[in-house]
This record gives structure tokens, sequence and C-alpha cells, in this order.
């Protein structure tokens, strides 16, 4: 799922060193029922280290695409990409610093890297910026705080954050438009020296930079937490700061099986999940164990602070917190050897609706159930990098849009459990979107629900109108909702582990995701088998417009 708003950032103080804990994957052929056995099989392989991390646009994602698209072959379902294969190319593009690229302070070169790191513009242009007086924007979690726009007109306007964000950074930062740059103080080897996109936009960019503490403290003359709001500093010089831009591969994984209706074969009941992560952490390796504690007890304390205020904000940790938590994973450091860890091995976000996907496509396949309408399985890759894969299969489907009568998602279907948050337990399952375009579709999904042998139970809190969450914006989903094709959302939840080196395979509930699969398999078997469309009744959504929840 992207863009990660509910957790917090886990403090580099933690970072020790590089290889995962995963075991190893567990070898033998998979059944034609969805089993838990099955299951755990394939997300051994999908999400192992040699993977990579399957980010959008590099070779481990063209890894974990092609173990799909083998699958896919070994089943002997319909290729439903371009030319006859199984795949969909996905125009996207590596944006990095040009060699020679410099930023100066007091006349001294900064290390790119360490001591900064630029954005990275869809366009690779930026305006050409020389020298620029820096002023202190004030904190972005606390937006109180922040000054007005016309003060930072013309200027690199510096942002602090005290504690991890709870909302979109993007929407506050817009109102500095008139800024010449945008100087955020964070940690710059956690940013990943590149960018992949999707955009042919070809248009100058602003220059934005994140700067290490030290160097955020140089530029406006001390710690910028104490500095009063508005305090302005020292001035700043750019140098030949350019950027290349080239190809980067990506592509979607498209299979078809056919439905055994010849007057509804033309119609597709639409399955995917996104085959991408985040790769590997840039900024080094961390102890395994010690960071999977520090995110257990710091999930805790929020849980806790979050259930006993119904409707408060986690928020972030106090310091107080924080060294309550030092406390006990220092003392776990010192009874056993740091285990390192740099890969984002994606189990769960989104290995886990990958391989549920593939075990859906394989019941059907190899079971000789087929509903009449046909199905459309779509793997989508660059969901990490804002929905990419999905918007372009939309935009350019393989099959008739109008022909698509509904998408059914899957996106971190493994977890879920009352270890992960409070309320989780075996039968827990969140639901978005599901009567959002189509009451019908919602009252299907309720009716199969209550068919399985061991029904779930829904949550659809998530799915409110204004949820600061948003999650109806935040998967591949709402890229079909958008042209007004009924969808629904099936995931298992936020937990821990989201977007930490620490969603790995062994700590995926393999029963749970079973039950997930298995309902979404007895959903698409309903809807394919309908004698009629799924009946949209509720105003379509303008698909250029922005997402709104």
């Amino acid at each position: 799922m992207s863009i990660a708003r509910r957790l917090y950032p886990i403090v580099g103080a933690l970072a020790m060193g590089c290889t995962t804990a995963m075991q190893v994957g567990q070898a033998g052929s998979t059944s034609p029922a969805i089993t838990a056995q099955d299951l755990n099989t394939r997300l051994y392989i999908f999400a192992d280290d040699s993977m990579m991390g399957r980010q959008f646009g590099t070779e481990g994602n063209l890894k974990g695409t092609l173990y799909i698209a083998n699958e896919l072959s070994k089943l002997g379902i319909q290729p439903g990409g371009m030319g006859g294969s199984y795949f969909q190319d996905v125009p996207a593009y590596r944006v990095s610093l040009s060699p020679g690229a410099q930023v100066f302070l007091d006349g001294a070169p900064l290390a790119f890297g360490t001591d900064y790191i630029t954005s990275f513009p869809a366009s690779g242009r930026a305006i050409p910026v020389d020298s620029l007086q820096v002023v202190y924007g004030g904190d972005l979690s606390d937006t109180t705080t922040l000054i007005p726009p016309d003060q930072a007109a013309g200027k690199a306007i510096l942002l602090a954050i005290r504690t991890p964000l709870q909302r979109n950074p993007g929407a506050i930062i817009a109102r500095y438009a008139a800024a010449k740059a945008i100087i955020t103080a964070n940690d710059p080897r956690t940013v990943r020296p590149y960018a992949v996109t999707m955009s042919t936009d070809t248009n100058p960019a602003r220059v934005n930079l994140v700067v290490s503490p030290a160097v955020a403290a140089r530029l406006i003359g001390g710690d910028p937490l104490t500095m009063k709001t508005g305090t302005p500093g020292r001035w700043i010089r750019f140098s030949s700061i350019a950027f290349t831009r080239s190809a980067a591969p990506a592509r979607n994984v498209i299979g078809i099986i056919p439905g055994t209706d010849a007057a509804l074969r033309g119609e597709y009941v639409a399955i995917g999940a996104h085959n991408d992560h985040l790769g590997f952490r840039f900024a080094g390796a961390l102890d395994h164990d010690s960071l999977r504690a520090y995110n257990i007890m710091a999930n805790r304390i929020v849980e806790a602070r979050t259930h006993a205020t119904p409707g408060t904000p986690g928020g972030g940790l106090t310091p107080v917190e924080r060294a309550s938590i030092h406390v006990n994973v220092d003392s776990l450091r010192r009874i056993r050897p740091p285990r390192r860890d740099s890969i984002f091995n994606g189990a769960d976000d989104d290995g886990s609706g990958s391989v549920g996907t593939l075990e859906i496509a394989e019941a059907f396949a190899r079971s000789g159930v087929r509903p009449r309408r046909s199905l459309i399985f779509v793997w989508h890759t660059g969901e990490e990098a804002g929905l990419l894969g999905s918007r372009y299969f939309t935009d350019n489907p393989t099959v008739p849009r109008d022909s698509i009568v509904a998408q059914l998602n899957m996106d971190m279907i493994g977890r879920g459990g009352a270890f992960d948050f409070v309320g989780g337990g075996p039968t827990y399952l969140q639901l978005v979107g599901s009567r959002r375009l189509s009451t019908e579709l919602g009252d299907i999904v309720e009716a199969v629900n209550k068919s399985e042998s061991t029904p779930l139970s829904f949550d659809y809190a998530f799915d409110a109108n204004g949820h600061p969450e948003r999650i109806y914006c935040r998967s591949d989903h709402y890229e079909y909702a958008r042209y007004g094709i009924p969808i629904t959302f099936f995931t298992t939840g936020l937990h821990m582990d989201y977007h930490q080196l620490t969603d790995e395979p062994q700590y995926i509930d393999y029963e749970h995701m079973r039950k997930v699969a298995q309902l979404v398999h007895d959903v698409a078997l309903r809807v394919g088998n309908l004698d009629h469309r799924v009946v949209v009744d509720k105003p379509k959504p303008d698909p250029r417009g922005a997402c709104v929840q």
C-alpha cells in the first residue's frame, strides 16, 4: 500500500548492519486448491532476498514479474499482455543528479548523500538557481508555527519536523509555491539517490533538498526547533543542478482465463494486486531483531494511546517513550549478535496479495470451475511510486475498458491478528469501496462471505468518508473506480512491519491469508456468473480528478 501515514519512522540509532532473517523457501509444487501451504511456498519465493525488494523500475521488480509470468505459463493461463506475452510494458524513467552538480554553504561544497540530497523532478529538469537566502519556515508537524507564504517568496524555506507526520506534507508545502527551494531537515542517507517515475512531463521543477540536522543548524545558526519562526539564515549557492533522465524497465503482468459462456466471454472480472515494493535501505543495514523489537513496543504504545481515546490519532513517540523502548532494545543487543538486514522484502505489502492472486488463478485454471464471464488477473507495478502501473493499465487496457464489470483488489492480506493491532483477530478483514459505486457489489461480497466455511469479520471503519488514512485512494483499485468500474478492496490492515525491513514471510498468518484469498475467489465466481453486469447505482468520479474519500 502506498504512502505511509499511520506509523512512524524508526530512528536511525538502530542501524547496525545486511541479510534478512528470512528462512529458506520451501520447495515443492502447489495444489489446485487455495491452501495455506501453497501460499507459504509461493511467498517465500516471491519475497526472497533474491528479489531485492522488487522496487519499481529495477532488476528486482523484473525478477518478481518474471516469476509470476512463469507460473501463469505453467498453469496454461492465457497471456493478456502485449504481443502475445504476459507483460504490458509501462513507460518509466530513472531520474538522478548529473555529475558536477554541487551545493555550497559558506563557500564550501556540501557532500551529496550525507550532507544533502535533492528531490528528483519527474521532468528531469530543474529551475536554474544561483544563490538563495534561507529562512526558517517552522515545524511541518505543527502548522501553527509555519510562516505566511509571502515570507518565503523568492527564498529557500527550511522546514523542520519535530514529530513524525500524520498527514501528507504535500498540501502544506504547496502553500509555498513562490519559494525558490524547499529544504527539510532529516537524514539524507535514508533517501533513495534517484527516483523512478512514469511521468512524461518535461516542465522545469523547483529544486528541493533534504539536509542533515547538522547542516540545517548551520543554515540558520542553531537548532531549528529552538529558533524563532521566520529567522533569516545564511545564503546557499547552487551550481549546475541538473538531472539525467533515462528509460527504466517496468511492466505489469496480465493473464486471462476465458469464460464458459460465449455470450458473456467478452466481459471480465478483474482480480489484482501490486508486484512492487521498496527495494533496499540506502542508509545501510539494521539489526533485524532490534528493529522488530522496537517496532513492536512502539506499536503497543501507540495502539494503547489510540484505544484509550478513540478517534485520537496515535501520533509519534515522546522522547520519554523512545528512551523506555531503547532500554529493552539495548538489553537484547547485549545478549545476542546482530542479524543484519537491508532488504525491504514486502511479504505482506504486497507479496501477500500477489501470491494470493496467483493462487486464485491456479484454482480457477486447475479445478475446472470457471465462471461464465472471463477473468483477467493483473499484477500492477509502481503502486508504491503512486499507483503508476494500475493507472497505465486503466488508461491503456489490454481488453476494452468497458468490458471490465468489477475489480477485486488485494493489498496486504497476510496479517490482521490481535498481535498487530487492537481489534484484530483470525477472521479480521477490512473492506474499502465495496459500495462506493455499486450497492449490489457490496451486497454480493457480504452474501458470499456468509456462505464461507469460516466467514470473515468485516471492518468498514476505514471506508468512512473523510477518513484521514484515505485508504480508498491509496491502492490500485482506485484507478479502476475512477472510470466507474465497481471495486472492492480487501486488506487485513496496517501493522508494525508496514514499510519496514521486517515485513517478511515468517510473520505472515497463512491460514488467515487463505481465508481472504478464498473469499475473493468466491466473490469473483459469483460476479462472473451473474446474468447481468454488476449494477452501478452511485455517481462516477472524474477519471482525471483527484481522488476524494
